[in-house]
């Protein structure tokens, strides 16, 4: 080529599946992995129930359903959706402000690719990779974060959400997951109403992840974005692809709240959409669907089932590991993630644990370097040693150090033994150094 042609990057990578290469590697040499790495129900062995194959096979008879769809999405969902959040009585939302996407990734890119190169969106820190990387891709500077407090539950730090609004005229937006992903935090009422107020003195738009909105358990209770939003511009990001679940779907969508109301917040909607008319539109089969599936007798009743698993596994975990020293566990509430942080300073380089493959061995330690985040380390020591793949928590974008898990394991006995393996081998790793 003439010239370097490629966009400089952020620095950033996409950890999730990153690591799937080096897991892939160890396969190669014969070792088993236990893949904890990514929130796919699918393939941790989710069996989808006959009666909605049945639904997508009925669709699938519609040549319809093999053609595109309105750019914003079909109609028929769009207004069954609208009435799903009009029906609550406290939005009355119209199927014009909801636009369909490939996913919610393509929703995610669009929605931060369409904020001018200044304005900046501050995020939970830690905070899921997607939004992360679309944040700062679209700025090319470090994202503005506000803290999840691991000492307190997990709990937002509001305080310093508010303080850094006020003092960074560039931070236009606010981005809430609720349930969070990657901690399981499911935020009180009062807490989302508290964002809502900052969001409204400071003359902000919200944006809220709530994909994860009907997995919530262990007794915990919150508020969709309709629900508190009053007259204060935002989005709400939600899609099919863990709650059906049907992450081969790509089928996601936003739904936007008093654009009416704010002409600025309305030129930035309307440019998401001009960019998505350049695609011409979203997946047409999974938005027929919607509608069919959300409103079968069997629906609910598998989500509540599906919700008792990942409650039991959750507590399984939390159990096993409340008791391990060296680390700060919560117990998950809400999504299929459990994240844990090791105590300040217990983390080094020096630390290792023992790999019986000399192959295995020698590969891991020669990717590994110096500049390698200590928790990165752990978690490829333990998936060289055990094959336990689990994600960094620094590739969350945050300077605690840590790792996650997922509550997707349908064999509990299995899921027993692998968190049990996971508690000796953080004791074992955290010691070796001593």
């Amino acid at each position: 080529m003439r010239f370097d042609i490629a966009k400089s990057g952020t620095g950033l990578t996409y950890e999730i599946r990153n690591i799937v290469g080096v897991a892939d590697k160890l396969q190669e040499y014969g070792k088993t992995i236990t893949w904890e790495n990514i929130g796919d129900p699918i393939a941790k062995g989710e069996k989808i129930p006959q009666w909605m194959k049945e639904v997508l096979m009925e669709i699938m008879s519609d040549d319809i359903s093999y053609g595109y769809s309105p750019t914003k999405g079909i109609a028929q969902t769009r207004e069954f959706l609208a009435e799903e959040v009009s029906k609550r009585g406290k939005y009355k939302l119209h199927m014009d402000d909801i636009i369909f996407f490939n996913g919610l990734g393509d929703a995610i890119a669009r929605s931060y690719g369409a904020i001018r190169i200044d304005a900046r969106v501050i995020m939970p820190e830690p905070t899921y990779s997607t939004h992360l990387l679309a944040e700062v891709l679209h700025a090319s500077f470090p994202p503005n974060t506000y803290r999840m407090n691991p000492y307190h539950n997990w709990h937002p730090d509001i305080a310093e959400l508010e303080r850094k609004v006020k003092s960074h005229n560039t931070i236009v937006g606010a981005l809430v997951i609720n349930p969070d992903n990657p901690t399981g935090f499911v935020y009180p009422a009062n807490t989302l109403e508290k964002v809502v107020d900052i969001a409204k003195e400071y003359d902000l738009f919200l944006v809220f992840d709530e994909t994860y909105r009907n997995i919530i358990y262990n007794g915990q209770e919150t508020l969709p974005l309709s629900d508190i939003i009053g007259d204060v511009p935002a989005m709400s990001m939600k899609g099919i692809s863990k709650e059906f679940p049907w992450p081969g779907a790509r089928c996601g969508w936003i739904e936007v709240y008093n654009a009416e109301k704010d002409e600025t917040f309305a030129r930035y909607v309307n440019a998401i959409l001009t960019q998505k008319m350049a695609e011409v539109c979203s997946t047409t089969l999974p938005q027929m669907a919607i509608p069919k599936i959300m409103t079968h007798p069997e629906y609910y009743p598998y989500l509540e089932s599906r919700n008792r698993v990942y409650e039991k596994l959750s507590n399984i975990a939390f159990n096993i590991l409340k008791d391990v020293p060296y680390i700060v566990i919560n117990r998950t509430n809400g999504a299929f993630y459990m994240t844990i942080v090791f105590n300040e300073a217990v983390l080094n380089g020096r630390q290792k644990l023992p790999i019986e493959e000399p192959a295995v061995k020698d590969y891991v330690e020669s990717i590994m370097s110096d500049k390698m985040e200590n928790d990165k380390r752990f978690v490829y020591y333990l998936l060289a040693s055990t094959g336990i793949c689990l994600v960094p928590l620094t590739s969350f974008f945050t300077a605690l150090q840590g790792f996650r898990l997922t509550l997707l394991e349908k064999d509990v006995g299995r899921f027993e033994e692998t968190v049990q393996i996971i508690a000796g081998k953080i004791v074992e790793y955290v010691e070796s150094s001593k």
